[in-house]
C-alpha cells in the first residue's frame, strides 16, 4: 500500500467513524426527552413504547434495503444522502406536539437512520482484510459507544438548558454537517482492502455474490445472536434515562448523563473483544460467547446492587456496557464482513443488523408492559435470559474459522 492509498485507507476510517457517532444523535434525543415529553405533553408510557417500535420496525426493514443498495450505489451517497434525511426528519419531530406525529417523523427517521451501519461498514470492508479486521472493527466499532455517549451528553445538555426541543434541532445540524463532509471527502474504496485486488464486478455479479451468502447458515447464526443482543442494547439505550427518573428520581438531564456509563463501558468491550479475536485462534462466535456470558453476570449484578448513588449507578452499567458491546460490535462487524466477503459487505452488515433490529422492535412493545405489570426489577431478569440466549444461537459458528465467506 503506497502513501496515497494510505492516505485514503485513514480518511476512510477517520470520516466513516465520526459519520456512524453522528447518527446517534438523530436518534438519542427521543430516549433523553421523554420525561419531558410525557410531563409537558401528557404522552402515555405505552404511546412512547409504541413510538420506539415504529422507529424500531423502519430501521430494521431499511438494514435490508440499504445493505442491498450499498452494495451497488456505494458508501458515500448511501451514508451522506441518509443523514441529510434524517436531518430533517429530526427538525420535524422537534417541531411536533403530539403523539401522531411523533411516530410519523420517527418512523421516517427508522428508514433514513437504516443507511448508518450498512454504508460505514462496507467502508469499512473495503479498507480492512480478514487478517486485522476484528482489531481496526473493534477500535472502530468504538463509535457507536462514543457516539451515543456524546449524543447522550450533547441532548441532555440541549434538554437542560434550552427544552426537550432543543434535543432534536442540535443534532440535525450536527448531522447536516457531517453529511456534507461525507459527500465531499469520504474516498471510494475497491476490493483492495479484502482481496487483494482492486476489480470492480458487474452488478449482475454482486446480485449473485449477495444472494450466496444470503444463504450462509453461519450468517443467519450471527442474525439470531444479534436479535436478542440488541433487544437488550436498545432496552436499555431506550429506557435508562426514563428508569433512572422514574425510579431513582433523577432530573432528565443527570439521568442522561448516567446512563452515559453503559456506553462508556462498551468502548472498552468493542477494543478488547475484537483485539482478542484476532490474537486467538478460535471462531469470532467463540469469543463473543464468553462475553455473553459475563454480560448474564453483569445485569444480575446490576439488578442486585443499582442504588440512587450516581458512580455507583454510572460503575454497575459501565460493567454490562463492557460484556454486552465487545459481543454486538464484533458479531455486527468483523464477522458479518467475512460472512459477506469484499463485494457483498454491505448485505451481509445489513443482514444481521436488520435481524438484529426485529428483537429491538420488540423491545419498545414488551419493556413498557413488563414495567407496568412487574415493576422495573422484572426487566432485568429477562434480559439475563436473552444473554444466555444470544450466546447458544452461536453454537453453530464454532465450526468455522476466523474468516467466512
Amino acid at each position: 500500500m503506497n502513501e496515497s492509498e494510505k492516505t485514503n485507507r485513514n480518511l476512510a476510517w477517520g470520516l466513516s467513524w465520526v459519520a456512524y457517532a453522528s447518527y446517534y444523535t438523530g436518534r438519542k434525543g427521543f430516549s433523553v426527552a421523554k420525561k419531558s415529553i410525557v410531563d409537558q405533553l401528557g404522552v402515555s408510557t405505552t404511546a412512547l413504547g409504541v413510538i420506539d417500535t415504529l422507529f424500531l420496525g423502519a430501521y430494521a426493514v431499511g438494514q435490508f434495503g440499504s445493505g442491498v443498495l450499498g452494495d451497488r450505489v456505494g458508501a458515500r451517497r448511501l451514508i451522506g444522502f441518509g443523514m441529510l434525511a434524517s436531518a430533517g426528519l429530526c427538525v420535524g419531530f422537534g417541531s411536533a406536539g403530539g403523539a401522531v406525529l411523533f411516530g410519523l417523523f420517527f418512523l421516517l427517521n427508522g428508514f433514513a437512520q437504516s443507511t448508518g451501519w450498512p454504508g460505514t461498514t462496507r467502508t469499512m470492508a473495503e479498507w480492512t482484510t480478514p487478517r486485522d479486521r476484528a482489531t481496526v472493527m473493534g477500535f472502530w466499532g468504538t463509535c457507536y459507544q462514543v457516539g451515543g455517549i456524546f449524543a447522550g451528553f450533547f441532548s441532555g445538555w440541549l434538554l437542560g438548558h434550552y427544552g426537550w426541543r432543543a434535543a432534536f434541532y442540535g443534532p440535525a445540524l450536527w448531522m447536516t454537517l457531517v453529511a456534507v463532509a461525507v459527500l465531499s471527502w469520504l474516498p471510494r474504496g475497491g476490493a483492495r482492502g479484502s482481496s487483494g485486488d482492486n476489480v470492480t464486478p458487474t452488478r449482475a455479479a454482486v446480485r449473485a455474490l449477495q444472494w450466496e451468502v444470503v444463504k450462509k447458515r453461519v450468517l443467519w447464526s450471527y442474525g439470531l445472536a444479534y436479535f436478542f443482543i440488541k433487544f437488550i442494547r436498545y432496552s436499555l439505550l431506550f429506557w435508562l434515562p426514563f428508569y433512572l427518573s422514574q425510579v431513582h428520581g433523577h432530573a432528565g438531564d443527570t439521568a442522561a448523563y448516567i446512563a452515559v456509563g453503559f456506553e462508556a463501558g462498551g468502548t472498552v468491550g468493542a477494543i478488547c473483544a475484537g483485539l482478542i479475536s484476532d490474537r486467538v485462534r478460535v471462531p469470532r462466535g467463540a469469543v463473543a460467547m464468553v462475553f455473553l456470558l459475563g454480560l448474564a453476570g453483569a445485569l444480575l449484578l446490576y439488578a442486585r446492587y443499582s442504588t440512587p448513588d450516581p458512580w455507583t449507578n454510572a460503575a454497575l452499567l459501565a460493567l454490562v456496557g463492557a460484556a454486552l458491546f465487545g459481543p454486538d460490535s464484533l458479531i455486527s462487524g468483523a464477522a458479518a464482513q467475512d460472512a459477506g466477503g469484499p463485494n457483498a459487505a454491505a448485505m451481509a452488515t445489513g443482514f444481521v443488523n436488520g435481524v438484529g433490529s426485529l428483537g429491538a422492535l420488540l423491545e419498545g412493545l414488551l419493556v413498557p408492559r413488563i414495567a407496568d405489570a412487574w415493576g422495573w426489577s422484572a426487566l432485568f431478569p429477562v434480559l439475563v435470559v436473552l444473554g444466555l440466549l444470544a450466546a447458544l444461537a452461536l453454537l453453530p459458528t464454532l465450526r468455522h474459522g476466523r474468516a467466512v465467506g
